[in-house]
């Protein structure tokens, strides 16, 4: 069986973005691969963290996959801190990988801006540490959102040059997973804005620990504009909207993009159903829509939460897995490498 790796930074309220572009379609990929999803707390230090929030939300990362339906006993489920081989393999790869790549990583020169200088070493070489999460698994395929798509391409580039260098076929060329609807999920209070747990408006996006109160309140009050709803013909022919049309009406394609990926339909078909309708009626049809999905899973991650002795069990037994299946694989890299073991 093919074998699936990926991970959510532990760095706040995981929200409906997370869910819809991540998440829930782990979920459904369990009975096709052999799946390791890790809550990636070394790469979260590449900026500031308060220890004990850092603690708190890798508890908090770990229940949502529980909740959502990703079963630990099955599938590996774990924090990247306790499986010191992330670390050992990132720095081999470090040796490995040309700093030309690394110049090329769009997402470092995002996240430094115009402070550069001043980032953290660890947030420009994170690209080699994901590429040791990958490979250190031999993981073949990464389910990502579009912005982690260059890093995976990336680590194809490190497991082929490792290969190439010791002239092995040791690591599998990983394939991106890029997934589903709604992977862009836009902020509530502002659609031209991506739904984010950094805006400081906790209105603007549904975290996956609201209950069902909060989560109705939150689609009611969500922006919208006075003029009933599109039909079918602002799709362009490649079934997404029309540039202009969007750009005139985020908010209205944002909440029917969020109730085509909830339940599972094409947005064509949310379109023709809700054309000429007033919101009224279509935001009572997402909030029962949500509430169904999302307050069950905020009530079960406010459950595992309350007394995290069953999120820790699955945390510890799934590192003891992954050291387990990462131990070979990493001794096999230090063999090749030349490591002397007196």
């Amino acid at each position: 069986m093919n074998r699936i790796f990926s991970g959510v930074q532990p760095t706040g309220n995981l929200h409906l973005g997370n869910y819809l572009g991540a998440i829930r379609n782990w979920v459904r990929l369990q009975d096709q691969f052999d799946c390791i999803f890790c809550i990636v707390d070394l790469h979260a230090i590449t900026v500031w963290q308060e220890p004990a929030e850092l603690r708190k939300s890798t508890r908090e990362v770990a229940a949502a996959y529980m909740a959502a339906g990703i079963d630990g006993q099955k599938h590996i489920i774990f924090n990247q801190s306790q499986v010191p081989g992330h670390s050992q393999l990132a720095w081999i790869f470090n040796c490995v990988a040309r700093l030309g790549w690394l110049n090329r990583m769009t997402q470092f020169k995002e996240k430094s801006g115009n402070a550069r200088e001043n980032a953290s070493a660890g947030l420009y070489v994170y690209p080699n540490l994901m590429a040791a999460d990958i490979l250190l698994y031999k993981a073949t395929h990464v389910p990502v959102g579009e912005d982690q798509k260059q890093h995976v391409e990336l680590a194809r580039d490190i497991a082929q040059k490792f290969n190439n260098d010791f002239g092995v076929q040791l690591f599998p060329l990983p394939e991106p997973m890029i997934q589903g609807p709604a992977t862009r999920v836009m902020s509530l209070r502002d659609g031209t804005k991506k739904m984010s747990k950094s805006d400081p408006s906790d209105m603007s996006r549904i975290n996956m620990t609201d209950d069902a109160e909060l989560v109705a309140q939150k689609i009611r009050k969500a922006k919208t504009d006075p003029h009933p709803l599109p039909g079918p013909e602002a799709l362009g022919a490649d079934g997404h909207v029309k540039d202009e049309l969007f750009a005139a009406r985020p908010e209205a394609f944002n909440l029917l993009g969020i109730y085509a990926a909830l339940s599972d339909r094409p947005l064509a078909s949310v379109l023709a159903e809700f054309e000429g309708k007033a919101f009224s009626a279509f935001k009572q049809a997402l909030t029962d829509l949500a509430v169904e999905t999302l307050g069950r899973i905020g009530a079960e991650m406010k459950r595992l939460l309350a007394e995290p002795s069953e999120i820790d069990a699955v945390l510890r037994h799934g590192a003891e897995r992954a050291r387990a299946l990462s131990a070979p694989i990493l001794k096999e890299v230090e063999d090749l490498v030349g490591f002397l073991r007196p």
